[in-house]
């Protein structure tokens, strides 16, 4: 059970993050076919790249984020998926796998536009495919935007697990969209611990000409934002639901 865990949320977290982070690189970094999308190219390219990313991972529920885990175990589930009970071992091979996948996808991202990379002398832009920033840098009031754009999208997917909707992954996949296009312009919606950190250090790891800081003194809120989000979502699913 822990190696199914390990290898469908690494590979779901992997095709995630190659994804979404490929709408970031494609609409920001220099002398892409893309280049200038806007806003809206970003939001769909992510929606969707967690559509394709839930649909590689079903066998073990698509987690792909750490805020989903633990708004399972605070909404006191006890099964990540069928077939998987909640417990400790478990709960750790999902946010292991969810960090390592998307430490890949981030990796697979740059291979992808390594050129574009190399051609880009705005260190903020090669950063921004990796790793979310504030627009207004205010900790506290990024911290909230984080914590209720990732209760949104927890609290939502849990009612979803509970109505016969037919969308499946479709329907989360839009949830995002919407959540980006409504939330996500203060912090640009990390709702995800893994998506902001794995991404992150492979920044501070791969050899890019001027790519500057990782920005290490924010990357605790979309760490710590989500995880509040996540956990209060699943609280209070359970009294809604």
């Amino acid at each position: 059970m822990i190696g199914t865990i390990l290898l469908h949320e690494i590979v779901g977290t992997a095709i995630l993050l190659l994804l979404g982070g490929g709408s970031v690189a494609n609409n920001i970094l220099a002398r892409t076919k893309g280049f200038g999308g806007g806003w809206l190219m970003v939001n769909f390219g992510w929606g969707l790249a967690v559509f394709a990313g839930v649909y590689t991972a079903y066998k073990t529920g698509g987690h792909l984020n750490p805020a989903v885990t633990l708004g399972i175990i605070a909404h006191g589930a006890s099964e990540f998926a069928p077939g998987i009970a909640v417990n400790v071992a478990n709960t750790a091979a999902y946010l292991v796998a969810q960090l390592i996948g998307a430490m890949i996808g981030a990796f697979l991202c740059w291979m992808v536009y390594k050129n574009h990379f190399d051609a880009e002398t705005d260190p903020g832009k090669i950063l921004g495919v990796f790793s979310t920033g504030p627009e207004i840098r205010n900790p506290l009031w990024n911290l909230i935007t984080e914590t209720i754009a990732t209760f949104v999208l927890v609290f939502i997917v849990l009612v979803f697990g509970q109505t016969p909707s037919g969308l499946g992954p479709l329907a989360v996949a839009l949830l995002v969209v919407v959540i980006g296009i409504c939330l996500g312009g203060p912090t640009g919606y990390a709702i995800n611990p893994a998506r902001d950190l794995g991404p992150r250090i492979i920044h501070a790891i791969l050899p890019i000409p001027n790519k500057g800081g990782s920005d290490w003194g924010y990357a605790w809120v979309p760490i710590v934002g989500p995880i509040l989000g996540g956990v209060i979502a699943g609280v209070a699913a359970s009294l809604y639901i």
